[in-house]
């Protein structure tokens, strides 16, 4: 063999040698490296299930508390403690039914009364408003979710109550003349009642609701709505036919929250409501909620007090529970019947 061909063989070798090393080196390098993305995949895995972990753990541990706190009232009468409407510490007489009353009384009032407001306000943000006026109707809309409850307790207070008790002996004098439900506006005009933490509640939860329906109807594509308006149809036609149907999960859901923040509010309702433990026909007439009797009497609460008041943040925790679960069946049911569709 030719000493050049001898040298070309021998180069061509080394080249081969140098380019399986460099791959082999490549390859050991990719296997650390996915070896290494693999342990931090699980570790990150780890930690988002921690993460879940830790809110079903302080669900379950606040469930278990208010249990366990009211654990003396709940052993020793509960039907007595779910079926009675008295609430008298001195006598020993503790009844949950007045302030559960209350509060689904209440908290439907506000959702009656918020998801219209909600709906025109979101309607007009996404669909007739110009351009220079929706940014500062928007920024009012969250400044209104960002006021503290006791500011809306104070104006209900000292606003509201004054205006409701002027114009209760009106509706006492129409609405209460009506069959089966006149009985609703018949009352002294005390301006203190259900109806006016129905009113304030529904003021306090318009912010949170209009929200999250404007967000759902911004994310209706623009061609669909476009595609309406060029075979004729009016602004609220769209709506109704092509916005509603495409976001209806979406609206029911922030319904159920809204109503979800109406249930568990306090300060704001304890101003107004006027704080009695009786259950009426009447929406004029005062009541009383889980949240503020909880919040009235716990700080002076001691024995089977104290275990009743506890008690009534499990019946809340329990209500609140089950509204939501009615609003997740409700959003799985809108599911299939849109995939049905």
């Amino acid at each position: 063999m030719p000493a050049h061909a001898t040298a070309h063989a021998l180069a061509s070798g080394s080249d081969r040698s140098r380019a399986d090393g460099q791959a082999a080196a490549g390859s050991h390098a990719a296997q650390q490296r996915s070896r290494r993305d693999a342990r931090h995949d699980a570790w990150f895995r780890l930690a988002l299930q921690g993460c879940a972990l830790l809110v079903l753990a302080s669900l379950l541990g606040a469930a278990l508390s208010t249990l366990w706190g009211g654990r003396q009232i709940l052993l020793h009468d509960t039907m007595g403690f779910l079926t009675s409407s008295q609430w008298n510490p001195v006598t020993g007489q503790y009844g949950a039914l007045a302030p559960v009353f209350g509060t689904l009384v209440t908290s439907c009032i506000a959702l009656l009364l918020a998801a219209p407001v909600s709906f025109g306000i979101a309607f007009f943000l996404t669909e007739i408003a110009p351009a220079w006026l929706r940014g500062p109707v928007a920024g009012a809309i969250e400044l209104l979710a960002s006021i503290p409850s006791i500011i809306y307790g104070m104006w209900g207070l000292f606003v509201f109550v004054p205006f409701m008790a002027s114009i209760e002996p009106t509706l006492s004098n129409t609405l209460g003349r009506l069959p089966v439900v006149g009985t609703l506006f018949q009352g002294p005009p005390l301006g203190l009642g259900l109806l006016t933490a129905g009113v304030v509640l529904a003021v306090m939860i318009v912010p949170f609701i209009t929200a999250i329906m404007r967000e759902a109807f911004q994310s209706v594509p623009l061609r669909l709505k476009e595609s309406a308006h060029a075979l004729g149809s009016t602004s609220w036609e769209v709506v109704w036919n092509i916005v509603l149907p495409y976001t209806r999960q979406a609206v029911v859901g922030g319904l159920f929250l809204g109503l979800g923040r109406a249930l568990g509010e306090t300060m704001a309702v304890t101003f107004v409501l006027g704080n009695s433990y009786a259950i009426g026909y009447s929406l004029l007439m005062p009541g009383t909620t889980i949240s503020s009797a909880i919040a009235n009497e716990f700080n002076e609460a001691v024995g089977n007090h104290r275990s009743a008041l506890i008690a009534l943040g499990f019946l809340l925790f329990v209500v609140t529970f089950v509204v939501l679960l009615c609003a997740r069946l409700m959003l799985r049911q809108l599911a299939k019947h849109g995939d049905a569709r």
